[in-house]
């Protein structure tokens, strides 16, 4: 809980640094790099630093849990926390390197606001940053603890035992431990970190949904090829597309991820768009071989069913389930395809029942409608459950 003294002069200061915020952001990052490079290159996805993605997500983390703290004392933003947290663990991310933050997080704060800056108001938002700071710290320990590892150690090098081309863009990895070691549990709709040498000597990295149930003899990674539209391919995945082949060693890390699959005693709705159906994937198997009986409506929307990752296994899981329901969209339909499953999703028509549980994934604008049907079809808020690949820049703005 943030002192009254401090509460007092965040809330009177807050409408500066949130005006503020972008731009002590930007300045933070350009002063972190410039002392520890090494982090940029090995830690920081420069794709998400070059379009400015992590810089929004950032900021908008810090205004929401100071907002938070003042507007609902004693309470704390835990979703946004835990969500952070599962980000930073699969990263390795370890207490020592929150110091570092600060270092340049109030430099870069007293650079952009100057002489507002005062001993109180540094001193105020210090409190915000260590408040903030523990918490993930917290979480973060407790996450290392449940994979049995210590903190930071994370990585562990997988084989690539096979690959299967999905699509023209998509391809599927399935990996087993490189040392013949029991596989790390999972639950499914969590994902794994893997990271890459490219050739300029970076060791980058990035998330990738388990698309396999737990318990499967191998993981599978299913990786769609980041194409620039106007902006260059993503690294990691451009690399996998071109480098790894069967017989190759991948660094992966243990999993994590918060969007897990709950609530198996509700009617279940499960939708996607686009590579966004890997962690579907994952909750769909696990049902069918937990032999689940309860409703599950299966949602998803693609350019096109040959664009469709997976479609095959989509299907069939969804025919093994005894009460599920499948609806795919194209936006460029095959022949035959009904005119009311042609283009984005459209949830009217769709039966939602009382009590569902939504697991949401795919991009932004796609979550956004469908989380609005959804509350518009008497769907609790806090029954909507969703995972951003990349910068959550959903739940920052919130």
């Amino acid at each position: 809980m943030l002192s009254d003294r401090s509460t007092a002069t965040v809330r009177a200061t807050l409408p500066v640094v949130g005006a503020a915020i972008g731009d002590i952001a930007d300045l933070f990052y350009k002063k972190l790099f410039a002392a520890r490079p090494e982090l940029l290159r090995d830690l920081f996805n420069r794709g998400n630093q070059a379009s400015g993605d992590q810089r929004r997500a950032l900021a908008g983390s810090i205004a929401a849990f100071a907002t938070a703290l003042v507007e609902q004392p004693g309470t704390r933003p835990d979703v946004m926390l835990e969500r952070i947290a599962h980000k930073h663990a699969s990263l390795g991310v370890a207490p020592e390197q929150y110091e570092v933050v600060h270092t340049h997080l109030f430099a870069a704060i007293a650079d952009v606001l100057g002489d507002a800056v005062t001993p109180e108001v540094a001193a105020a938002w210090d409190e915000v940053y260590w408040l903030m700071a523990g918490s993930l710290i917290a979480v973060e320990e407790r996450l290392y603890a449940q994979q049995g590892v210590l903190a930071g150690d994370v990585w562990h090098e997988w084989e690539v035992a096979a690959r299967v081309e999905e699509t023209g863009d998509v391809a599927t990895f399935l990996l087993r431990p490189a040392d013949d070691t029991p596989a790390p549990d999972f639950r499914p709709g969590q994902y794994v970190s893997v990271q890459v040498e490219l050739p300029d000597g970076a060791r980058q990295i990035r998330q990738y949904s388990l698309s396999c149930a737990p318990g499967s003899r191998l993981r599978s990674i299913t990786v769609k090829r980041v194409r620039g539209q106007g902006s260059p391919d993503g690294e990691v995945s451009r690399h996998l597309h071109e480098q790894i082949r069967v017989g190759d060693l991948l660094r992966v890390s243990v999993p994590y991820g918060d969007l897990v699959l709950d609530h198996l005693d509700a009617p279940l709705l499960l939708a996607s768009a686009g590579i966004g159906c890997t962690p579907v994937l994952s909750m769909l198997e696990h049902l069918a071989q937990e032999g689940h009986r309860g409703p599950v409506t299966i949602v998803h929307g693609d350019r096109s069913p040959a664009d469709h990752a997976l479609r095959t296994d989509h299907v069939r899981l969804a025919e093994k389930l005894p009460d599920a329901e499948a609806h795919f969209w194209y936006e460029v339909p095959e022949a035959g395809q009904p005119a009311n499953r042609t283009g984005l999703v459209d949830l009217d028509g769709i039966t939602v029942r009382p009590g569902t549980h939504a697991y949401l994934c795919g991009p932004l604008p796609f979550m956004r409608a469908v989380r609005a049907q959804l509350l518009e079809a008497g769907v609790r808020p806090a029954d909507v459950h969703y995972e951003v690949f990349g910068p959550d820049l959903w739940l920052a703005s919130s």
